[in-house]
């Protein structure tokens, strides 16, 4: 297992959407919210993620299609 820590930006539009939900289902991703900010207009989430290599960089490409900005944590380091 590995593990990543992102920030994601979402953008107005999703705020409301289960993106981390439907990222975690589809790519087998265990999310850990770590910080979280969310007002009317922006979403702001830190997560650590955990799941296989493979699974975690089709999790960041499948949030960056739907328009979130995927920005990694200063300081992040992938362990296996």
């Amino acid at each position: 297992m590995a593990r990543k820590q992102v920030t994601l930006i979402f953008p107005q539009h999703l705020i409301k959407e289960p993106v981390i939900y439907m990222m975690s289902k589809e790519y087998d991703i265990i999310p850990n919210i770590r910080r979280a900010r969310v007002t009317d207009s922006i979403g702001e989430v830190t997560l650590e993620l955990e799941g296989s290599e493979d699974g975690l960089k089709k999790a960041v490409q499948f949030l960056e299609k739907k328009g979130i900005k995927v920005e990694p944590v200063v300081g992040d380091v992938v362990s296996s």
